[in-house]
């Protein structure tokens, strides 16, 4: 879907594929700006901009070991919802493990790091914290968790406030319950942030799950304990009222901010839906303008919606250096758009051994497993568009395999790979829905240099190889990429397309080499 915009407006999503549960934050005139990673390494990507619609990335919260190591976890798991924060020249990112450790606090003088280890808040249950500083000097925690009054239905939570103590970086003072969510019944409220506006502190969550009743909903109250007063308009922001077939769904989770020209904004997440109701892309980051009215926030107030299209921010234009489309793998280091998954697999690369090339060695472990395989992927951020690469690999022991991967999760993708398979080699295409693999399409194949190609017609996905880039043979044409979206294999995340080697189960020290990577929508 291509939509068109005039001059002085900009499109969303602003960062487009899975950067979902947004936050951001303001410091002068320089806009910072993270998104959950769950199990993907490094953890939490870090964007920076001048004028809230133009981003580059300079990094990554969590980028070492000692950050983060997750286990055997499902791609789902891992880091939830994080919230950045700048209060007297030091940067806070508060976020929860929800499979190691709960909820911590890092650190840092310079947002593109390096941010310090994670400091472990004790007694503070639930997800999605986020921190206020209040003009007193005092700084609380607020958070979501099971209802303290005992959960009565599946969803039953309610958002929390208790002081923190910054310098030795712990929950102090008594815990007081806020609000559990402008519906009676309400289910899954989280997200929440507070704002000081006109001396009324503003909490504002989201509630409904974030499916497609997700919602924002806030409340105010003079004091930060509340009892907080739910505005009469909520929710304030929702696509649940909207037919199924609505470009843009599950909208919410969203955070403000005010630029010093003093219009106020908010980045939230939703999805774009293609091929029916599947979001293969997952959930992304979008921006909407805020305007204030008889004390309260309307978002998007034109329609109040969200829409693909607005008048930029009153800022001055700042554009960076684009996005190169192909990586020839010519830095020391992987680039920032590369992902592992669970935790670093720096012993799985390397990018010396042959200059100019990313050298994957075959590991035992499988993307089929809860495991850290030699995978390295990126998001994919486009209905349409098409991946690219050319490897030289030489499988020697039965089921060596390497080559192009499209990423759910461990249960759910398609593995586009060269092999040997019953003493044969082979090109095959392996379809994995629901943790069964099915081969596809297996052929022929002893080429040692090959070049692979995945192209993407919406739900169309079409699997190309050849001994030349520009003599391309079909191997398998307009495969059900529905697999590839959480309609269908659950959870949160979105899409990966990257690059794979597995000695499947054996030990081996084959490798494969990739001279380059091309993404390229279309």
């Amino acid at each position: 879907m291509t939509h068109f915009r005039k001059e002085n407006t900009f499109s969303n999503p602003i960062l487009p594929g899975f950067y979902p549960d947004p936050s951001i934050c303001r410091v002068e005139d320089d806009y910072y700006l993270v998104t959950s990673t769950f199990t993907y390494f490094p953890g939490i990507p870090i964007f920076h901009s001048k004028d809230l619609v133009n981003w580059r990335q300079i990094g990554h919260v969590l980028d070492r070991k000692s950050q983060l190591d997750l286990g055997a976890v499902t791609h789902s798991s891992g880091i939830f919802a994080p919230t950045i924060r700048y209060h007297n020249g030091t940067f806070y990112l508060i976020t929860t493990n929800v499979s190691e450790g709960g909820n911590f606090i890092v650190t840092a003088s310079d947002p593109a790091g390096d941010w310090s280890d994670p400091i472990w808040l004790d007694d503070a249950p639930g997800i999605d914290p986020s921190l206020f500083f209040d003009d007193d000097g005092k700084a609380y925690y607020t958070g979501t968790r099971p209802s303290s009054t005992g959960e009565k239905y599946y969803g039953d939570w309610e958002v929390w406030l208790q002081e923190i103590d910054l310098e030795k970086m712990e929950l102090v003072g008594e815990k007081t319950a806020l609000w559990k969510g402008a519906l009676i019944d309400s289910v899954w409220p989280e997200a929440p942030h507070i704002y000081k506006k006109d001396d009324y502190y503003y909490l504002m969550i989201s509630e409904g799950g974030t499916g497609h009743q997700h919602a924002i909903t806030i409340a105010r109250s003079k004091n930060i304990s509340g009892p907080y007063e739910g505005n009469p308009a909520n929710p304030v922001l929702t696509h649940r009222h909207l037919v199924n077939t609505y470009p843009i769904v599950n909208v919410g989770h969203g955070d403000l901010v005010q630029t010093q020209n003093d219009e106020w904004w908010i980045v939230i997440l939703a999805s774009r839906p293609y091929g029916g109701y599947y979001r293969n892309l997952g959930r992304e980051t979008f921006l909407l303008p805020v305007i204030w009215e008889d004390g309260w926030p309307l978002m998007s107030a034109d329609t109040g919606k969200v829409e693909f299209s607005y008048t930029k921010p009153n800022l001055k234009e700042h554009y960076w250096p684009c996005d190169t489309a192909c990586d020839h793998f010519d830095e020391s280091k992987l680039d920032y758009k590369w992902n592992s998954l669970r935790s670093s697999i720096a012993d799985r690369y390397d990018l010396q051994a042959r200059p100019g090339y990313l050298r994957l060695y075959l590991k035992p472990e499988k993307l089929t497993e809860l495991a850290k395989p030699s995978f390295i992927g990126r998001r994919q951020q486009h209905i349409n568009f098409h991946a690219a690469t050319v490897m030289e690999f030489n499988p020697v022991q039965e089921k060596e395999s390497a080559g192009l991967v499209l990423v759910q999760s461990n249960e759910y993708h398609y593995r586009f790979t060269r092999t040997i398979s019953d003493g044969a080699q082979q090109i095959q295409l392996i379809r994995c829905v629901g943790g069964n693999e099915t081969v596809m399409v297996s052929e022929k194949c002893d080429l040692k240099k090959i070049y692979l190609k995945v192209e993407a017609r919406g739900q169309d996905y079409s699997f190309y190889y050849s001994e030349t880039l520009t003599n391309l043979r079909n191997l398998q044409e307009n495969v059900d990429g529905r697999i590839l979206s959480t309609d269908v294999a659950g959870g949160f995340v979105g899409t990966y397309i990257g690059l794979y080697a597995s000695s499947n189960g054996r030990e081996s020290t084959n490798y494969a080499d990739f001279d380059w990577f091309e993404y390229v929508p279309s």
